[in-house]
């Protein structure tokens, strides 16, 4: 199953908000969804260290990954 790309969302300096696929998913939003880092990497997800957001879009699409895999590498 191929796994949809992070959103990203950015505000511009004058206001206007916009959003664009991300590089990787934030630790943050790994955390939320019960994956460690070592686990993402052997799955092959990509991590953003950068980012310190966490989308609830992301996180879900995350969860949706562990529940299509079985719920392997869920911790509890």
């Amino acid at each position: 199953m191929s796994l949809q790309a992070p959103i990203v969302r950015r505000k511009l300096r004058h206001g206007k908000i916009i959003e664009r696929e991300g590089r990787g998913f934030s630790v943050n939003e790994l955390r939320e969804a019960g994956i460690t880092i070592n686990r993402a990497k052997s799955l092959g997800i990509y991590i953003d260290k950068r980012r310190r957001s966490c989308r609830e879009e992301n996180v879900e699409a995350l969860r949706m990954l562990l529940k299509a895999m079985g719920g392997a590498g869920e911790e509890e």
